[in-house]
């Protein structure tokens, strides 16, 4: 099993009631798809009546239908759509073109 497989195991048991769990970057250690099974358990939890609260850098994990987004940044707080994140924006034109960012990243 590997360490992201260990964690989603550890969250699924761990979120056995219907109570207010705190996360912080839960993605970290997991894959795509395992991210993607992440969304399955936070979904249950709410559908089984808990809530969660979750600071993530994942543009998949802050695509959860239904979530409340609140973006940080030096703004300050502010409530905004998934399409509007920042991270989101990023991604999306990382993904396009790498080549744009990692001319910065690697220039001598």
């Amino acid at each position: 099993m590997s360490h992201g497989e260990s964690f989603l195991e550890v969250l699924k048991r761990k979120f056995d009631s219907s109570s207010f769990y705190c996360l912080d970057e839960p993605e970290a250690a997991l894959s795509f798809r395992s991210t993607l099974t992440l969304i399955r358990v936070l979904h249950d939890v709410v559908a089984e009546g808990g809530q969660v609260l979750c600071a993530t850098h994942s543009p998949i994990l802050a695509s959860m239908p239904g979530a409340h987004i609140l973006e940080v940044g030096d703004w300050g707080v502010r409530e905004t759509a998934w399409d509007d994140l920042e991270l989101v924006r990023h991604w999306k034109a990382y993904l396009d073109a790498p080549g744009r960012y990692l001319r910065h990243t690697l220039a001598d």
